[in-house]
Order: structure tokens, then C-alpha cells, then sequence
């Protein structure tokens, strides 16, 4: 029985040298906000499964191969017999912010819950810890939507805890009403929140960490974690927890993915929170200093 469940949308990652030319040198590789989470978790020796769907293609095929061999289990990684994986592109700037391009608009991933079986879903609902995203959200239909919330509502049931990350991607949605609707769903679902604070600020205006973190407690996610980039984060007690050092980042991108990650495996080891976010500052700070949502694994 799998110990943690990450549901969401792992897509082909196409990074650019630069945004000057973006035509220039690029690889090929792998990522998604819950993927670079459950990569970082079964690196960790967690037992992982990873909730999703991909194609019948050659793609999709070297990506379920790569992410067997980052240890992250197959058997909730599903097939749609048309739709593909989704494809985006990152360039950075010379800061090491990143930019997105995306090409997602009809990929399997959208499908996950079309395709699982009552089987698929029994076994889902006994992880230890479910972890998704607004960005989960946005890319499912509301029928999906709707069968990710009995999921959660049935972990719960069971006693496993619930982790929920409001990354806000605004082309992802019709408009900012419907994704503070999504948004305060999956909170008042979560027994952990991640947030951040630019997200929160774009979808919400809120540009006082303590104003997030109140309204995420309110709906009834106690233990929830303001993330506010390098300046580090806020725990519940309105404490600050700042990084061990001051880093010129070469990519950020998966930066948050890697936080979540790490906080989520200490809290599950035991951990205090604030050991627990220390433990997340330091993936982080691991993962910005290299190329990549997921860079590869190093001493």
C-alpha cells in the first residue's frame, strides 16, 4: 500500500538556454508541479504513487520509464487510448526567474479520473498522505474536479492527511473567481496548505503572508505553510523561517515543488514544523542552484 499518493499532471519539459533564443540549445526532459513533488518524496525512500494518465505514444512511454526509475510506482500512472501528455517550455532570465510556455489543451492527464476503475480508487483512498494542486484543479473537468474531492473526503476517512498547494497559473482558469472558488474547496479539504505568497497576492490581493495564513486556517486547514520565495516562510505560529543562506539562483523553476517535498517527508518522519520547513529551504535551495524542475540526483 502505497504511503503517499501525488495527483496531478506530469508533462515534457522543453528547456531553453535563454529567452533570447529560445531556439537555441534545448533539452528534453520531465516536469509538473506534483510530479517534481513525488519525485523528490521516492528519492527520499518514500513509497510513491503518482495519480495521472498519459498516451499510448513513444513520449509517453519514455516518460513512465523515467519516472519508474526515479522509484515513483506505476500502477495509478494511467492510458488514454488518443490524448498525449500535455508539453511546456521554460526560458529563464539572467536572475534564474523563469517563464512558461505550455501546449496542454486536450492531454490525457485530464482524463485521470474518466479512465480510473472503483479498483484504482480503493487503493488510492488508503494512502497515508494525499498531495495535490491547484494547478490539479484547473486542468481537470468539473465531473474530475468533483471525483479528486470524494478522493480527498475518503483518504480523510481513513485517516490519512491531505496536503494541498495553491500554485495559481491565471491561464489555467476562465477567470480569478472560479479559481478562489477551486481554491477555498481544496482548503477547507486539507489538513496541510502550502501556499504562496505571490500566488495568493495575484488571485487574492493579499500581500500579508498573516492575511493567507488566516484565511487558509479559517476554512479549516490549521497547519498551513505561507512560502514567500527567498525571504523563506511563515508557519502557523507567525513565525518566519528564512533559508541558511542567500543564493543567486541558476533556475528556480520546481523551487516550491522541492519545498513541499522535503516539509512533507520530515512531517510525515516526525519532524517539528519548523524542522520540517528548514528541511524545505534546504531542497529548494539544492534544487534553484541547478538546471531543471528536477535536476538529477547528486551527492
Amino acid at each position: 500500500m502505497a504511503t503517499i499518493l501525488c495527483c496531478g499532471e506530469g508533462m515534457l519539459e522543453l528547456s531553453a538556454a535563454s529567452a533570447v533564443a529560445p531556439l537555441g540549445d534545448c533539452q528534453l526532459g520531465y516536469g509538473g508541479d506534483t510530479l517534481n513533488t513525488a519525485i523528490h518524496l521516492a528519492r527520499a525512500g518514500h513509497s510513491v504513487q503518482f495519480l495521472t494518465a498519459l498516451g499510448l505514444d513513444p513520449f509517453s512511454a519514455a516518460l513512465r520509464q523515467a519516472w519508474l526509475a526515479e522509484g515513483v510506482l506505476g500502477e495509478l500512472v494511467l492510458t488514454h487510448p488518443t490524448r498525449r501528455a500535455g508539453l511546456y517550455a521554460i526560458t529563464t532570465d539572467v536572475e534564474g526567474e523563469r517563464s512558461f510556455t505550455y501546449w496542454r489543451g486536450n492531454s490525457a492527464a485530464q482524463a485521470m479520473f474518466e479512465l480510473a476503475s472503483e479498483a484504482q480508487l480503493a487503493m488510492a483512498e488508503r494512502s497515508a498522505l494525499l498531495f495535490f494542486s491547484l494547478i490539479t484543479l484547473a486542468i481537470l473537468p468539473r465531473a474530475g474536479r468533483e471525483r479528486l474531492f470524494d478522493l480527498v473526503r475518503r483518504v480523510r476517512e481513513h485517516g490519512g492527511r491531505v496536503a494541498f498547494d495553491g500554485n495559481y497559473r491565471p491561464s489555467l482558469w476562465r477567470d480569478r473567481a472560479s479559481a478562489r472558488e477551486a481554491r477555498n474547496q481544496a482548503v477547507a479539504l486539507a489538513n496541510i496548505g502550502l501556499p504562496t505568497l505571490d500566488d495568493e497576492t495575484a488571485l487574492s490581493g493579499w500581500r500579508d503572508p498573516a492575511e493567507v495564513a488566516e484565511h487558509w486556517a479559517g476554512l479549516g486547514c490549521a497547519e498551513t505553510i505561507v512560502k514567500l520565495g527567498s525571504a523563506g516562510c511563515r508557519l502557523p505560529s507567525g513565525e518566519t523561517v528564512a533559508p541558511a543562506a542567500v543564493l543567486h539562483p541558476v533556475d528556480t523553476s520546481g523551487a516550491g515543488d522541492a519545498f513541499n517535498a522535503a516539509y512533507l517527508s520530515a512531517r510525515l518522519s516526525g519532524d517539528s514544523i519548523a524542522a520540517a520547513a528548514s528541511k524545505g529551504h534546504r531542497l529548494a535551495g539544492w534544487t534553484i542552484m541547478r538546471p531543471g524542475a528536477t535536476p538529477r540526483a547528486d551527492d
